[in-house]
């Protein structure tokens, strides 16, 4: 389940890793509605591309500590959002590079429980939609996971996600187009239906 991370809390991490005299960017209350806006999507980012609940905590907390130590020219909400989830991006990155551990596969969310049956059936069918969906998602590498996750659950542009990945704009697209057809071509053998257009 979902941390919550204060600017204290940042301070107090900064003081405990020798940055006695750090000073952040943001204002208490500019935190907590930058915080609100955006400690769901990171953590549900870092989770579906980890498959880790307790490794998305802990990198979610350092991704946070480490935007709040950086100066921006301007205090753009959607450019800081984006080098947020980047900073995550290449935190599970390193995380996976010095533990020489794979992504672990994807558990059943734990944040999703399984809806009440409504009269018409509607609430159990969407439930079996994103059991359908996190199951295939795990037959897919985790690099394909940020990709369709960034486009299609963060509606981040090409532009966006080659921002936060580290890629070039052009790769981008040919690799999503990779991925929505590795999505589809899971879906097709689970009889599911196509994926993602």
């Amino acid at each position: 389940m979902l941390k919550e991370f204060t600017l204290s809390e940042a301070q107090h991490l900064g003081r405990a890793v020798g940055a006695v005299d750090e000073t952040f960017q943001m204002d208490e209350q500019s935190f907590r509605t930058f915080y609100d806006r955006t400690a769901r999507p990171l953590w549900s980012y870092l989770y579906r591309s980890s498959g880790n609940a307790a490794l998305a905590d802990d990198l979610m907390q350092e991704s946070y500590f480490r935007l709040l130590r950086v100066r921006f020219p301007e205090m753009n909400q959607e450019y800081m959002k984006n080098y947020l989830f980047r900073i995550g991006t290449n935190l599970l990155r390193d995380h996976w590079r010095h533990s020489k551990v794979e992504p672990a596969a994807l558990a059943a969310p734990e944040e999703v429980e399984q809806p009440r049956a409504a009269a018409d059936g509607h609430g159990e069918q969407t439930f079996q939609l994103r059991s359908d969906v996190m199951n295939v998602m795990k037959g897919l590498k985790p690099r394909e996971r940020e990709l369709l996750w960034l486009a299609y659950v963060e509606g981040s542009s090409h532009r966006e996600i080659a921002e936060t990945i580290g890629l070039k704009e052009q790769s981008v697209r040919s690799l999503l187009f990779r991925a929505r057809n590795s999505f589809a071509t899971l879906m097709r053998r689970r009889g599911l239906g196509a994926g993602p257009a």
